[in-house]
């Protein structure tokens, strides 16, 4: 009969009225505990939510008047490239009317000449023309 003394033995005891006692307790701990694990009020979060985001801001201004200048650095730069070239092409243009100018000046030059010796060449030939005639008319008088 000692099957009783065989196995574990358990003891149940019944308080009455010890359940509100300890839950309050309870409750009163974790809010303290939440209140000191708070990292921080509402006003300071708020703050710092603003502090941050005008942080944020000021960061992306920056970056934004880098860009801008950037921007603007490579608009000069290709502004001057371009300027560098079209005063390369007017000075070629202008080079190559001056080549063209002293071309035609020249070229009118040997024309004026070729002009002249075409009227020498005309008169020397009509002045032949008229001595040899009077040579003929002359032998024909005799």
């Amino acid at each position: 009969m000692r099957e009783r003394d065989d196995g574990p033995y358990y003891v149940i005891e019944r308080e009455s009225g010890g359940g509100v006692g300890p839950f309050l307790v309870g409750a009163l701990l974790g809010a303290g505990v939440a209140l000191l694990l708070a990292p921080r009020s509402g006003e300071e979060t708020q703050q710092d939510i603003k502090e941050r985001a005008t942080r944020l801001r000021d960061a992306a201004e920056d970056k934004m008047r880098e860009a801008q200048e950037q921007v603007e650095e490579r608009l000069e730069a290709a502004r001057a490239d371009l300027m560098a070239r079209v005063d390369a092409i007017r000075e070629a243009v202008d080079s190559g009317r001056d080549a063209a100018e002293d071309a035609r000046d020249e070229l009118h030059g040997k024309i004026e000449k070729s002009k002249a010796a075409y009227r020498a060449g005309l008169d020397a030939a009509r002045e032949a023309a008229k001595d040899e005639g009077d040579d003929h008319h002359e032998s024909d008088q005799a």
